[in-house]
């Protein structure tokens, strides 16, 4: 194993208490983002997926869908820490670890193969970004005016590296109006929560507390770059739902939906 992919997932959450166990039309949030990962990987022999939890119901649940589990500690506030500590159970700790968001099993269908390439092509750290077309800027904009620190954006220099995110909309952009006559696509790029490091990156990034403007945005990649970590992006499609996580009753509520309305993306794994 060169590669190992972490699925963090606590017990505690005041939002959404013992959230990776509730069901979503009818399967856990969990085993979905269980399948979903499963089926990005494939057949590899080089990629191993596990469950990172502190709550034995949940490592039995993962084990039960099939998925390999382990313990670590309760007082681990973060997934980046919590990714960091299952690769350290490992046997032979891997060179490449993902940290797979447990509450967000409806991903863009390539982005965690997009990740895992990246990684092995020699990025220290990868995440997935989307290109947002004018429609789906508007109504980033329409989502901020009632929920301002929900969704993030980065600013990427050609090559991919992230050159910054934020929870504002960036760039700001002058001369929109003649741009939306001539460009297909808003030059904004939406962050996918999924992130990719190398092993010695994930050590480096765990072993630093938060940093100032990590705290003033709430975004610990935002650590990375203050460290002067490189991260690269890699642009991937939208997925068919929205690729927010589930943190509230609604959010349930409004993916049941979609499903009803467009069919279930999750695969029957």
């Amino acid at each position: 194993m060169s590669l190992l992919v972490v699925i963090p997932a606590r017990a505690g959450s005041s939002r959404l208490p013992r959230k990776p166990l509730r069901l979503i039309a009818g399967r856990t949030l969990l085993h979905r983002t269980i399948a979903m990962a499963r089926a990005a990987i494939g057949d590899r022999a080089d990629v191993a997926l596990t469950v990172a939890t502190d709550d034995d119901a949940i490592a039995d649940h993962a084990r039960a869908v099939g998925c390999d589990a382990v313990m670590t500690d309760s007082a681990i506030a973060t997934g980046s820490g919590r990714a960091l500590a299952a690769a350290l159970t490992q046997p032979s700790p891997p060179g490449f670890v993902v940290n797979l968001q447990g509450d967000s099993p409806f991903q863009p269908e390539g982005a965690l193969g997009a990740v895992i390439a990246a990684l092995q092509a020699g990025a220290p750290v990868a995440t997935p970004v989307i290109s947002l077309d004018w429609p789906s800027l508007d109504a980033l904009r329409d989502h901020k005016t009632r929920s301002p620190f929900s969704g993030t954006t980065c600013a990427r220099a050609p090559d991919g590296h992230a050159l910054w995110f934020s929870k504002t909309i960036i760039p700001a952009i002058r001369g929109e109006e003649k741009l939306r006559e001539t460009a297909p696509r808003s030059p904004v790029w939406r962050h996918v929560g999924l992130y990719g490091y190398a092993l010695d990156a994930l050590q480096r990034f765990e072993a630093c507390p938060p940093t100032t403007l990590e705290n003033l945005e709430g975004l610990e990649q935002l650590r990375l770059l203050e460290l002067g970590i490189p991260v690269m992006t890699v642009a991937v499609d939208p997925p068919r739902f929205d690729s927010s996580g589930i943190d509230t009753e609604a959010d349930i509520s409004r993916v049941e939906a979609l499903i009803a309305l467009h069919g279930d993306p999750t695969p029957l794994l």
